[in-house]
């Protein structure tokens, strides 16, 4: 992959929906967003596992998922985010990060626009 980067979600879900419709109107989003329901994964180095699991950042054939995706988001954003997205991929906050991100993904289904399909009982984490 070259080019821009790609910031990849689950576009059947709400939560996630309304958090990158979030991110593109108040952060800025200085990537091509796409659902993964929508994606050529494997052309993007990435499996329908991985994009089902957590969030996706790809940029120059590396894949970043989960917190540091966001991270990655964040960083690109330029200021003032970008700040807040480098503390991100720093130990002992890059562990915090994770372990919250991966929280959150694990409850979505209960969190404000969470849906069905967010649901681990359809296969998703």
């Amino acid at each position: 992959m070259t080019g821009q980067p790609v910031l990849i979600f689950d576009g059947d879900c709400g939560f996630c929906t309304t958090s990158v419709r979030f991110a593109q109107r108040r952060i800025g989003v200085r990537a091509r967003v796409t659902a993964w329901q929508f994606a050529d994964l494997a052309a993007l180095g990435t499996t329908r596992e991985r994009a089902e699991h957590e969030v996706l950042w790809i940029d120059r054939d590396r894949v970043y998922g989960g917190a540091q995706a966001v991270a990655k988001l964040l960083i690109t954003a330029g200021l003032p985010w970008s700040p807040l997205g480098f503390v991100l991929r720093v130990p002992p906050f890059r562990w915090v990060a994770q372990g919250l991100y991966r929280l959150i993904a694990n409850n979505r289904r209960r969190l404000p626009g969470g849906t069905p399909a967010c649901s681990p009982s359809l296969g998703r984490r």
